[in-house]
């Protein structure tokens, strides 16, 4: 298996001029081990997680988009467009990938990055190092690895960048019964990105209560 490339801050440069880089930001989830309940709306630091990774994401592409099913209303002081999965049931990260692309593609965006509504300590350069990545590999995607503590790396597939272009495969493997991002994403070629130099864990994601304690004892 391909090792993942290395990005450290100083090799990160300016992209491609044409692409247009739209971003969706992943809410979906059930929050399951957080007692249910939208786990981005939860106050960190003084604000919401959700106006953290807002504040994060938003300089780095050109356009935003929620990802998130129900009651748009709840979201309402966020002043974002919102989207709801295409695919009926609970079909994971995937299906709100698959409502951002749409819609990105209606408005003439080229590519898509993804992240996790409540991880709000991603690298301020994630944009461009993913689609370095990318242009480095000949890849259509790119995917964040984490290094672990015993060595090697584990992906962390809700940290991708996706050419609009595939997202007609996209809704036909959904359809079929797909739900693990990684199973589609490797037989398509995805770079796999380290991002080194920016800071303690930047794709810390806050799932339990004691995620929580150890993101108030970080802010």
């Amino acid at each position: 298996m391909t090792q993942p490339k290395l990005i450290p801050p100083e090799s990160v440069r300016p992209t491609s001029p044409e692409a247009r880089i739209a971003g969706v930001i992943l809410a979906g989830g059930q929050s399951s081990r957080m007692g249910g309940g939208d786990k981005c709306l939860l106050s960190l630091g003084g604000s919401s997680i959700l106006s953290q990774v807002l504040a994060r994401f938003q300089p780095q592409v050109e356009a935003l988009v929620l990802s998130a099913n129900g009651d748009p209303a709840r979201f309402s002081q966020f002043d974002l467009p919102m989207v709801s999965d295409s695919i009926s049931g609970y079909a994971g990260p995937l299906a709100g990938v698959l409502a951002g692309m749409d819609w990105a593609a209606a408005r003439g965006f080229s590519h898509l990055v993804s992240v996790a509504a409540d991880s709000p300590y991603f690298p301020p350069r994630l944009v461009t190092g993913l689609q370095y990545a990318c242009e480095v590999s000949g890849d259509r995607m790119a995917m964040v690895n984490s290094p672990r503590d015993e060595g090697g790396f584990f992906r962390q597939p809700t940290f991708a960048l996706y050419d609009i272009s595939l997202r007609d495969d996209l809704r036909d493997a959904l359809q079929a019964g797909l739900r693990k991002v990684i199973q589609w994403t490797e037989p398509h070629g995805c770079a796999r990105v380290v991002f080194e130099g920016f800071g303690d864990d930047p794709f810390f994601n806050i799932n339990t209560p004691t995620d929580m304690a150890q993101a108030k004892a970080r802010t």
